[in-house]
């Protein structure tokens, strides 16, 4: 290995200690003072803090690269401008990062947990998470959940089974971004909270521009308080969280602002994730998923013969992993 010391290389850390120390509030993880990881670094990089390194582990690995053709709402659609789970991964992690950054906290643990929430998500957007969880509860009395996925993805399937060796905050952030359990970290719970708050918005505009549903749909009284465009929603929302959250201590929404988003999330299922204009496009859903699942386990030879675990693990992890086009047409 050449030598990498430098005179900017041998000052990162203190400059970073120093910088966070008179920067970051009282209540923000400090970077080089993480939990750790699962097992000891190789050699740590003296120009990226721990959380820096779990971002670019992140955004290269393969799990990451596939959540481009992965629904958000629609299942392989046909135009250009629909969200997939990369665009909602990164609006997410820009979202995260304004909101740490406004209350003075770790702005890079907080993109690191955003960018890596949804590497275990099944294909077919919510439907599809929903008939694999059946159909192991049917067959092997397990369950899946997408938050599990994606914790392992990082801690197992990722670089031939050796994960991505994630510090602690970040792997909590992950596993807890939905689901019973609260984050351990503020940096956690905003990626918690964040996530409604981009997907609620951006689903709006992508149904509306299918034409699923009209402007004049939309709930009148939420649209007044929240706004009218994405946009303008995303803003109050975000400075909603940032004014309460402030006066809190915590990551949390005023009461007012924080009901108009569940009474727009519930419209949406109801609308939208659940509503009729679905229900063809949620039966070749479920249909597709339910006929890999079922063939697999009747020939776990089909399988690919590296994958870690028994016979449910491997067929839940190949499924998880595929995209809706290779969902579409795997034999």
């Amino acid at each position: 290995m050449p030598d990498l010391a430098g005179r900017v290389a041998d000052a990162f850390e203190a400059d970073v200690r120093e910088q966070e120390e008179s920067r970051l509030s009282p209540l923000a993880v400090r970077s080089y003072e993480t939990r750790g990881r699962a097992y000891p670094e190789e050699e740590e990089c003296r120009l990226r803090t721990p959380f820096q390194r779990d971002r670019d582990r992140i955004v290269h690995c393969k799990a990451f690269r596939r959540l481009k053709h992965k629904t958000q709402v629609f299942i392989d659609p046909q135009g250009d401008h629909y969200r997939t789970r990369l665009t909602h991964t990164l609006e997410t992690a820009g979202i995260s990062r304004t909101v740490a950054r406004a209350l003075k906290l770790n702005e890079d643990l907080a993109e690191a947990i955003a960018l890596g929430h949804d590497l275990g998500h099944a294909p077919f957007g919510h439907t599809g998470e929903e008939a694999l969880d059946e159909a192991l509860a049917e067959r092997f009395g397990r369950r899946f959940r997408h938050n599990e996925q994606s914790l392992r993805v990082v801690e197992v399937l990722e670089r031939d089974g050796r994960g991505l060796n994630l510090t602690v905050e970040t792997r909590d952030g992950i596993l807890h971004h939905t689901g019973p359990g609260e984050p351990a970290t503020l940096e956690g719970k905003i990626v918690r909270l964040v996530d409604r708050v981009a997907y609620i918005n951006h689903d709006i505009d992508d149904a509306l521009r299918a034409g699923v549903l009209s402007a004049e749909e939309l709930p009148q009284e939420e649209l007044a308080l929240l706004g009218s465009r994405g946009s303008r929603r995303i803003d109050t929302l975000v400075h909603d969280i940032v004014e309460a959250s402030a006066e809190a201590d915590d990551i949390v929404q005023s009461r007012e602002v924080g009901r108009a988003m569940l009474d727009l999330r519930a419209f949406m299922f109801e609308s939208v994730y659940l509503g009729p204009a679905a229900q063809e496009q949620r039966a070749l859903a479920i249909a597709t998923i339910r006929r890999i699942f079922d063939r697999l386990v009747e020939h776990p030879e089909e399988l690919p013969p590296d994958r870690p675990g028994e016979v449910p693990d491997r067929v839940a992890d190949y499924i998880a992993g595929m995209t809706d086009r290779f969902a579409l047409a795997w034999p």
